[in-house]
């Protein structure tokens, strides 16, 4: 297995460690925010990749609608070249 291949992982430290080598925040589509019971479609906010409409959240936040979302995280390392990649997506865990 290359490090370019894709992995997936439902821990917390991984996914923060993966997240903030490489300067990204966690967050969320703001227009899929829900106020009564919060949630919304977990993002990762890079800097000068960002897509408009991103609300910035704490960790705990998004680790509680990942969990609750029974989500897995599948992400890159490296790109071909040995870049660090910043490919990853939400899937879910069933």
């Amino acid at each position: 297995m290359s490090q370019s291949d894709s992995k997936t992982t439902k821990d917390h430290n991984t996914i923060k460690t993966w997240t903030e080598e490489r300067d990204g925040k966690p967050a969320v589509v703001e227009s899929t925010t829900n106020s009564s019971k919060g949630g919304g479609l977990l993002r990762i906010n890079f800097p000068g990749y960002a897509e408009d409409n991103l609300k910035n959240i704490s960790w705990e936040e998004f680790f509680r609608i990942f969990d609750e979302n029974n989500l897995q995280f599948l992400y890159q390392e490296n790109t071909k070249d040995g870049g660090n990649s910043r490919f990853f997506k939400f899937v879910s865990d069933d």
